[in-house]
């Protein structure tokens, strides 16, 4: 046996529930269900130019392993070399990223398959082995394991309207960036032509205005200057393609027929951001799990008899974001948000922590809005 593979003696159990070494708990593997036992877990590391497939039982037994070519035929080979396989399962691991598209071609054609995140599989591999040895075919290994003892993985769907909606949101965070650098990038170059550049808020009018009083006295000021306008017309870009994106979501968001706007400051902008980050709401089993996932629900930090709990750093930044944004809006507005922040702050809490109690509490009203949705006919 592999000094990787981790034994059926490793494993804890306790209760209905099996438990690592580490204290991980895990999804039991009950010896009676015969489905289960038999079932046979195939777990994939993907790659740009390649994917490594590995298949195991019900008590972690490698079965056969595969190496096939990034191409168009991809899905076909591992479906043929699977066929001896008739009861399967693949795991993909990082089903949203670099096993997309695999993963949306399997469920495609039929199979069952699961999404094993890469945090999940690198804690197996490195309890498996002292060593963690890291190459593919352990990576694949580790995925079927993961995927054989793990709870609630998330079953990868074809692309729905939620996709489409997530990539706008995407979209439009990345053209914000991008805006916002070459806004920086401008202003320090206008800086470097002008004492002081261009005080208050620069825009393209006033950008284009003061280059044009510029008169070079040399080269360098001419090469700043142009490369101003090069700037400027990215800028002017930019702000076009904002314009156009914000458009296409509010069309999005009006398709999708949500109730999340009902909620104050959530506009089409941070609904998109909701929608599409949170997917289908009915995996989250509460409104706890749901703000553990978006990061608004602290992290405990007990030690003894001392109970504590510290910012939760973690989880999907995307949907805190949104929740932020929809805070400081009725924050800034008169409304309920913004009296039971005041009531926070009365009652001794710093402005951080009552924003955080905020946003928690914006978080349990989105998740009620989000399963409203999955109910609705």
């Amino acid at each position: 046996m592999s000094a990787h593979r981790i034994s059926c003696a490793a494993w804890l159990e306790t209760g209905s529930c099996t438990f690592l070494l580490s204290g991980v708990p895990v999804a039991r593997l009950h010896p009676n269900d015969e489905r289960q036992r038999d079932m046979v877990l195939i777990g994939i590391d993907p790659h740009k130019g390649s994917h490594t497939a590995v298949a195991i039982d019900g008590y972690e037994t490698q079965l056969a392993e595969v190496r096939v070519r990034s191409s168009k035929q991809q899905c076909d080979r591992l479906l043929e070399w699977a066929s001896m396989f008739p009861d399967r399962r693949w795991a993909v691991e990082s089903a949203g990223g670099l096993g997309y598209l695999l993963a949306q071609q399997l469920v495609a054609a039929g199979e069952d398959v699961v999404d094993v995140p890469p945090t999940l599989s690198s804690r197996v591999r490195v309890l498996g082995s002292g060593k963690a040895q890291k190459n593919d075919p352990n990576d694949a290994l580790s995925t079927a394991i993961a995927a054989l003892r793990g709870r609630r993985l998330r079953q990868v769907a074809l692309d729905d309207h939620v996709t489409i909606i997530r990539m706008l949101a995407n979209r439009q965070h990345d053209l914000v960036a991008h805006h916002t650098q070459a806004l920086c990038r401008l202003h320090a170059q206008l800086a470097n032509l002008s004492p002081g550049g261009v005080s208050g808020r620069l825009s393209p009018t006033r950008a284009q205005a003061m280059l044009a009083t510029i008169r070079p006295a040399d080269g360098v000021i001419a090469a700043r200057k142009q490369q101003c306008g090069e700037l400027l017309a990215d800028v002017v870009r930019l702000r076009g393609a904002l314009a156009d994106i914000k458009g296409r979501i509010e069309v999005a968001v009006l398709a999708s027929k949500t109730s999340v706007t009902d909620v104050y400051g959530v506009g089409p902008i941070v609904a998109a951001i909701i929608i599409g980050h949170s997917g289908d709401a009915a995996r989250f089993a509460s409104r706890n799990h749901y703000a553990s996932y978006n990061a608004t629900a602290p992290i405990e930090a007990s030690s003894g008899p001392t109970k504590r709990h510290r910012l939760n750093q973690r989880g999907n930044r995307q949907l805190n974001h949104a929740m932020h944004l929809a805070a400081v809006t009725q924050i800034s507005h008169d409304t309920p948000g913004r009296a039971y922040y005041q009531r926070k702050i009365a009652a001794g809490k710093s402005t951080k922590e009552a924003m955080r109690a905020l946003k928690r509490k914006i978080s349990d009203a989105v998740y009620r809005q989000l399963i409203a949705d999955t109910t609705r006919p």
